[in-house]
């Protein structure tokens, strides 16, 4: 069995019968009192964060997990279908386990799931996507200034918030996490 000192960043370990990664740890040995390791964790069903303290070279128990590439291919009700880009099988893949960024996914798009065996852990979509302005209001030149935004509809149907320069077939990078436009980019 593992302990403390296997800890690294990326670690996937069970913890209180879910599965966590390790964000951050630090070794601390006090003058007085045993060692103990300060971790940050992050649960990968929900994504909560918790800050945990070990004492050292306490068992832990590591979870492998294999990272699969897969491409989006189209939603179908509640679960979206995706390919492996390895041997081409199609999944049916929940909806829940992409999280508020599948609203900016587009067809084609490269993803990774991560396995726990046969289980489904955990779905990483790309932090940034490049995607098409299909309707807002004309832009006006000398509006920059004041840093005012306006509603954007992008191709993938998600509406977000543009600064007053962007038009309709302009490229957005946008951060699947927040839902933020980044900045305006070449087709």
């Amino acid at each position: 069995m593992a302990d403390t000192s296997d800890f690294r960043n990326g670690l996937i370990i069970k913890f209180k019968n879910d599965l966590y990664s390790i964000v951050e740890f630090q070794h601390v040995k006090p003058g007085k009192g045993g060692a103990f390791v300060r971790s940050t964790l992050k649960n990968l069903r929900n994504g909560k964060v918790l800050d945990n303290t070990f004492r050292a070279g306490e068992g832990i128990e590591i979870v492998r997990v294999e990272r699969r590439k897969y491409q989006y291919l189209y939603r179908e009700g509640d679960f979206l279908v995706c390919m492996d880009t390895t041997t081409y099988e199609q999944i049916n893949v929940p909806a829940d386990f992409f999280g508020t960024g599948v609203d900016y996914l587009k067809e084609s798009e490269e993803i990774d799931i991560l396995f726990n065996g046969d289980e489904i852990i955990t779905v990483e979509i790309p932090i940034f996507v490049n995607l098409k302005v299909i309707e807002t209001e004309p832009g006006f030149r000398g509006d920059t200034a004041t840093g005012a935004v306006k509603p954007a509809k992008l191709e993938t149907g998600a509406t977000i918030n543009v600064p007053l320069f962007i038009n309709v077939d302009d490229f957005l990078r946008v951060d699947t996490r927040t839902g933020a436009y980044v900045e305006r980019v070449k087709a």
